[in-house]
């Protein structure tokens, strides 16, 4: 059971804009100056990460207003999975240069460039977007810190892999040809995905929270059977047998883990399944209760309003005309 790899079905994760970036020491960007900037690139994205792999040299990263900068070199990746503003520099104490000012075009087919500094130590970065529905990558994204690090090695296969990745990213983006959507949309995934498994790799034993969720036994493979079969009438006696535990045993470490008792938790997910059907498809609100697991399309709107604020069909109204707009 893989709990990962159920959320990702659904997730329907795409790219942005790739490009390549050098800077000679000394240097500092602000490599993000508002979400406003990502999203004029990626106008319908409701939640945004950014990333930045180093591919020579090193440099140091930090966000505004918190104190220790993360050191980086060749083969990490920075990532900032709710596309916080951030800097990025060999001296991050200098005043910054926002990143926008100094991207040049790109020829077709190839990376669009940013160059700059002062011609000392060189730095070298592909960087990008990824995009998903906001409510249902909650529980992957709501685990994950404002900036986080992952080492992927100096020379080693796993670097090699995610650059060429990213350029044929690059390729796909600047020169589209049929399939490209769907391409990228791949690529964009196995970035995510081999990011956040090196992620989870690293966490402390003492961790909580979904990603630690993923790593017990038990509970990971609760929440993979709850993702695998969200429709399901499930309870947690049930839910239990099925791991291998009893039902208190389960609920506590469930909570202890995840921070809220499994039930709840899948009532959260399915209205989650419920709002991104209701914002891409014609179905009947009641075909839609259904398809995540209501018997009654009376319980099933007044569960939507509590977590959304609006009944189903006036949600859809108002998700339409912002997307619209």
């Amino acid at each position: 059971m893989d709990a990962l790899s159920e959320v990702l079905k659904v997730l329907r994760l795409t790219s942005g804009i790739f490009l390549e970036a050098e800077f000679t020491a000394p240097w500092c960007i602000d490599s993000a100056s508002g979400k406003e900037d990502v999203h004029h690139l990626l106008p319908n994205a409701e939640q945004v990460s950014i990333y930045h792999l180093v591919t020579e040299g090193r440099c140091r990263a930090r966000l505004p207003g918190e104190g220790t900068p993360l050191d980086l070199e060749a083969g990490d990746l920075v990532m900032f999975p709710h596309g916080d503003g951030h800097v990025l520099g060999s001296d991050v104490q200098l005043s910054p240069v926002p990143a926008w000012t100094l991207v040049g075009p790109s020829t077709e087919g190839g990376l669009a460039r940013v160059c700059h500094g002062g011609g000392g130590q060189r730095t070298r970065f592909v960087c990008g977007f990824l995009a998903c529905d906001q409510r249902l990558c909650r529980p992957l994204l709501g685990a994950l810190p404002r900036m986080l690090r992952v080492s992927l090695g100096k020379e080693g296969p796993a670097s090699a892999w995610i650059v060429t990745t990213l350029q044929r990213g690059a390729s796909e983006t600047h020169a589209p040809r049929p399939g490209a959507e769907a391409i990228l949309g791949r690529l964009a995934e196995l970035l995510f995905v081999e990011a956040i498994r090196e992620y989870i790799r690293t966490l402390p034993a003492s961790q909580q929270g979904w990603l630690a969720g993923l790593r017990d036994p038990f509970v990971g493979k609760a929440l993979a059977l709850l993702h695998r079969e969200p429709a399901r009438d499930w309870e947690v006696e049930g839910l239990a047998r099925e791991v291998g535990l009893s039902r208190s045993a389960l609920a506590d470490r469930f909570v202890a883990l995840i921070g809220e008792p499994p039930i709840q938790y899948l009532t959260r997910w399915r209205l989650a399944l419920a709002s991104q059907a209701l914002a891409s498809c014609n179905d009947a609100v009641a075909r839609v209760a259904e398809r995540v697991g209501y018997d009654s399309e009376a319980a099933f709107n007044r569960a939507f309003k509590r977590e959304f604020g609006l009944p189903p069909a006036a949600w859809r109204r108002a998700a339409r005309l912002a997307a619209r707009a």
